[in-house]
């Protein structure tokens, strides 16, 4: 679905951001939900270099994106923003109250078991990859992020799904994996490897990380050019 300026749910979102980081913000998330849920949106866009303009701290306190709006809520988070969206959609979240419950679980397993230990391997390799104190902490945190991606690929094991069917738990936790598309901790993993992928496949994901991508281009920075 193209994105539509006229739509009623309103998202933000960088205007530019550096190769490393492209495919990788966290507005894909919520793009890739609204895709899911066959929901058309708007993108208001931000320029990640500059400082947020101050109204903008009243609709997200920290000033990141995403940010969303429809006609009745106003969230920030990705995490809660694919939720809400989950909520109205099957093909992201199962009819039954304990099959609910499980997917909220895996998104915030997503974010608060797997995505701080590969958040902590990506800043060291990708801004601090020659300082000392960085070459003595990766063995360790490296160690960390593979028992805890070892622990997903045994639950994993013979499934297509985190659960039963795809929900938005698979959505943030595909997300959060490629986060290590720098390394081959994923890439390598008999049972992750082909998860990703899997996820990834969804035609609903392609539109997303394309719509991310399309005003990167024309938002590159002349000096970067």
């Amino acid at each position: 679905m193209p994105v539509d300026p006229q739509a009623a749910v309103e998202i933000s979102a960088f205007r530019w951001v550096p190769p490393f980081a492209q495919g990788l913000v966290r507005d894909l998330r919520v793009r890739w939900a609204l895709e899911e849920a066959g929901a058309a949106y708007r993108v208001r866009l931000l320029d990640a270099l500059s400082e947020r303009p101050h109204d903008y701290f009243q609709e997200q306190p920290f000033g990141q994106v995403p940010v969303y709006r429809d006609a009745d809520v106003r969230l920030f988070e990705s995490g809660a923003i694919v939720l809400h969206i989950a909520e109205g959609t099957p093909a992201l979240m199962p009819g039954d109250r304990a099959g609910r419950a499980r997917t909220a679980a895996w998104v915030f397993a997503a974010l608060n078991s797997i995505e701080p230990v590969i958040t902590e391997l990506a800043t060291i390799d990708l801004f601090h990859p020659d300082a000392d104190w960085a070459r003595i902490r990766r063995p360790e945190v490296e160690t960390k992020v593979r028992t805890r991606l070892g622990r997903l690929s045994d639950r994993l094991a013979g499934r297509q799904y985190l659960e039963d069917q795809f929900t938005a738990g698979d959505l943030m936790m595909t997300t959060v994996l490629r986060n290590l598309r720098h390394t081959d901790l994923v890439a390598a993993d008999p049972v992750l490897a082909p998860y990703q992928a899997r996820c990834e496949a969804r035609s609903a994901f392609k539109r997303a990380l394309e719509a991310q991508l399309a005003p990167f281009h024309q938002g590159e920075p002349a000096e970067m050019a």
